[in-house]
């Protein structure tokens, strides 16, 4: 059933989902940072203000779900609904000291090539095509990723500032950053652990760029 706090709920359940907060969430679907905010769910008089379909249709862009995934997250009473079973598929998984090396990936930077492992991964099929994992190896991510988490990584999802990102050099580096500025000349990158540099680079000097869509911590 739809009602304004199911509703309401399904936008907080897909922001914890993307490890973001309601005004995380409509930053990266390009709306007003307020938009989600609980002060901006009733008007001043106490009525009901709903999100716009606009809205929803451009969470669901920005974050890859499907509308079914979406209305998963309603439940009559606005608490959390179980998720539904979705098998669980291999994904190809590799190591961040490994992915440097030629063959891994093809120029779109979509996983080719052999030497690949696998793990398990619950997803819908039709949000697998792509999708790979890199397993994190030393504290260069620290505190965000630790030595031995898991990003799950989907290349065919859009990137927007803000998001984080993999991204692999021409010269074969590869490294988990935050996208803070991107030009049709330039790329800019923060650092998630703050002893390590952030980075600048010319779009010439990138293969490719994919966004983190899940990490296990």
């Amino acid at each position: 059933m739809l009602s304004h706090g199911t509703i309401w709920h399904a936008i907080d359940a897909l922001a914890e989902r993307n490890q973001l907060s309601p005004s995380g969430l409509a930053r990266r679907a390009g709306l007003d940072p307020t938009s989600f905010n609980k002060s901006k769910r009733h008007s001043a008089d106490g009525r009901e203000r709903w999100p716009s379909t606009e809205s929803i249709a451009k969470v669901l862009e920005a974050t890859g779900a499907t509308i079914d995934q979406f209305t998963s997250l309603l439940s009559p009473d606005g608490t959390q609904a179980p998720a539904p079973a979705t098998a669980s598929a291999a994904i190809p998984l590799i190591g961040f000291a490994q992915a440097g090396a030629g063959g891994f990936f093809d120029d779109g930077g979509f996983p080719a090539g052999q030497g690949w492992d696998v793990i398990d991964f619950p997803t819908a099929a039709e949000r697998l095509t792509g999708i790979y994992a890199l397993e994190v190896q030393g504290d260069s991510m620290m505190p965000l990723y630790r030595d031995g988490d898991t990003l799950i990584v989907d290349p065919g999802a859009q990137v927007r500032r803000g998001d984080r990102v993999v991204v692999k050099t021409r010269e074969g580096e590869v490294m988990a950053k935050v996208l803070t500025r991107q030009t049709p000349r330039t790329i800019e990158l923060l650092s998630l652990n703050p002893e390590h540099p952030n980075r600048s680079f010319e779009i010439s000097q990138i293969e490719w760029i994919a966004r983190i869509i899940w990490a296990s911590q």
